[in-house]
């Protein structure tokens, strides 16, 4: 995994902690919820790819 990768996540989740904190005392409790769920998922489809590879590393390294 390379360490830009590991930047972009904790860009996301900074990013995130902003936008949720402004929407919180700007009373759009709703929205800073959608907001961090939509900062989770982007999160998660950036790492899923990473998991898919380690995967077929180690069926490939097991022969299975």
């Amino acid at each position: 995994m390379d360490i830009d990768m590991i930047f972009k996540i904790a860009a996301i989740g900074i990013i995130v902690a902003i936008l949720n904190q402004l929407l919180i005392r700007s009373g759009r409790e709703e929205q800073a919820l959608l907001t961090t769920i939509a900062g989770l998922i982007v999160a998660l489809m950036m790492i899923i790819t990473q998991i898919s590879d380690l995967f077929s590393t180690i069926k490939n390294t097991f022969g299975l």
